[in-house]
């Protein structure tokens, strides 16, 4: 497993008030906020990582679930749409998470999955950059939190409750 500490995606007055913001027109549309991330792996054992234009860092895919939509309807939906990704196979919950760093009503529910990619993943508003890597050879800026969920998917440490 890498061993860098990681990139702390809260820093910089104007991205935590940006992550406010969203966040607060999350909480007021949806009541406590839910979502999803996904750490997919290919048939060669690569982890699949996006680059997001509004936040620093490398991150898992994932995305919140939205109104009279299932967890896993958004799962498949932000595999789909921020890489390109299919599941081989059933997707496995690996733990729920609070994550009040973000809003004292938010919660992520991370899954471990096998995909594939049906065609590269282009560049857009959104999405930066997206790639395959191998696990012990992380991009420079992977998250903090990133690196937590690597280091307990792969058994390093065990799963913390808070996100």
């Amino acid at each position: 497993m890498n061993q860098q500490n990681g990139l702390d995606e809260r820093t910089g007055l104007r991205r935590r008030l940006l992550l406010k913001v969203l966040h607060g027109y999350f909480a007021l549309s949806r009541g406590m906020t839910l979502g999803v991330r996904a750490a997919c792996f290919n048939p060669q054992g690569e982890i699949f990582l996006v680059r997001h234009s509004y936040v620093p860092g490398w991150y898992m895919p994932g995305g919140g679930v939205e109104r009279n939509e299932t967890a896993l309807a958004a799962l498949e939906k932000e595999l789909r749409e921020e890489g390109n990704l299919e599941l081989t196979a059933p997707p496995q919950l690996f733990h729920v998470y609070f994550n009040r760093r973000i809003s004292p009503r938010d919660h992520v529910l991370l899954y471990r999955t096998e995909v594939i990619q049906t065609a590269p993943r282009l560049a857009d508003r959104e999405i930066v950059e997206a790639a395959f890597f191998d696990p012990r050879d992380l991009p420079k800026d992977v998250t903090s939190a990133t690196l937590r969920r690597l280091a307990e998917l792969s058994g390093e440490v065990k799963p913390a409750d808070v996100w």
